[in-house]
């Protein structure tokens, strides 16, 4: 124990190098925000289906995007991502090299665009891989396949492997941090070091070049229509990107504020559920083309216009349908058919009555 602590005290003391615990709270900041913000659009979502819901169906590819945007600013301007540059640091080439280039120099071109993909590809692609493994085990807890199918059987093994796949990549994680904490890497994270670049504080001139970078926008003339067409765009991309910067720097906290309030009171709201009166129908039916599917008989489905057959209710918006109808819609849709509400597997609920 002495001896990590001996390690932890080297390792905050040294001229450069960030300690872990700034290295761990700014790979934490943007896995705050992300969350934040998507509970937003699910509010707006909710709110109005129609007008906000396409923003909650392609949440991730808009985020991604964003992000792009964010982050080439950043790694152009200050040689870090945002949340780096939010705790004074920044990225240079891996290597021993005595003297470092400032922060405005940027780095090179090949560590540059490994670091940019690193940054948002990644993170992407592993989201995107967590909603495939939650889809398929809903599929194999409620799907109408038959349990034989080659189908079923592929994704129950990929089911299988999966947790054990996802504990070597942690395992990955976290050995790079115990070899970073003992001195043994000069990385806290693998990303960092398949981009080729390590972490450093930024120093004196790092911070007056910025000042300076940023107070002296110089405004270039140009004579040609390309180079003109090219600095236009240079600028608009540069002031989404800031404007992105600007605005998330100022709400960081209030983003992390939400997530954290809405995570620790979701377990007394989802006890308190039952006490609650039943609530009236969305208010948008009343004139909306939703009430166009509504059958004038309870018991006919309003997807299939027939009789119903093991009803369903769908736990967003209290509507039934036939088991098979409603299946098939939600996992293509992921909405519910009359309110347009977001809707999953998950919140497909079975209906029993004692004649069937």
């Amino acid at each position: 124990m002495a001896e990590l602590g001996a390690h932890l005290t080297a390792a905050s003391a040294g001229d450069d190098r960030p300690s872990i615990f700034e290295a761990v709270a700014q790979d934490s900041l943007m896995a705050a925000v992300k969350p934040a913000l998507q509970h937003l659009v699910k509010v707006l979502a909710e709110s109005n289906p129609g007008r906000y819901g396409f923003l909650w169906h392609w949440f991730d590819e808009i985020y991604v995007l964003l992000d792009l945007l964010l982050q080439q600013h950043y790694l152009a301007r200050c040689s870090a991502s945002f949340s780096e540059n939010f705790y004074s640091l920044k990225r240079i080439p891996t290597g021993d090299c005595r003297q470092q280039p400032l922060a405005t120099a940027g780095l090179p071109k090949r560590q540059h665009w490994k670091s940019l993909l690193l940054l948002v590809l990644v993170p992407y692609l592993k989201g995107k891989l967590e909603k495939l493994v939650t889809s398929l085990r809903e599929e194999d807890e409620y799907s109408i396949h038959p349990p034989s199918s080659s189908w079923k059987r592929f994704y129950r093994a990929f089911l299988g492997a999966y947790p054990f796949v996802n504990m070597t990549w942690e395992g990955w994680f976290l050995i790079q941090q115990l070899c970073y904490i003992l001195g043994k890497a000069q990385h806290h994270s693998p990303m960092l070091r398949l981009a080729g670049v390590r972490l450093v504080r930024l120093t004196a001139e790092d911070i007056q070049g910025l000042e300076k970078k940023l107070a002296g926008a110089t405004s270039s003339q140009t004579h040609t229509i390309k180079t003109q067409v090219q600095s236009a765009v240079r600028k608009v991309l540069g002031g989404i990107a800031f404007s992105l910067s600007t605005g998330l720097s100022v709400s960081v906290f209030f983003l992390q504020f939400l997530d954290w309030w809405y995570s620790s009171e979701n377990q007394e709201t989802i006890k308190s559920l039952t006490a609650l009166p039943t609530p009236p129908p969305p208010v948008h039916l009343d004139d909306g083309a939703g009430s166009a599917l509504l059958p004038k008989l309870k018991t006919v489905c309003p997807l299939c216009r027939k009789i119903r057959v093991n009803a369903t209710a769908l736990s967003t918006s209290g509507f039934v349908f036939c088991y098979r109808c409603v299946y098939n819609y939600v996992k293509a849709h992921q909405r519910c058919p009359i309110t347009g509400y977001a809707t999953e597997l998950q919140h497909l609920v079975k209906l029993y009555s004692p004649e069937s």
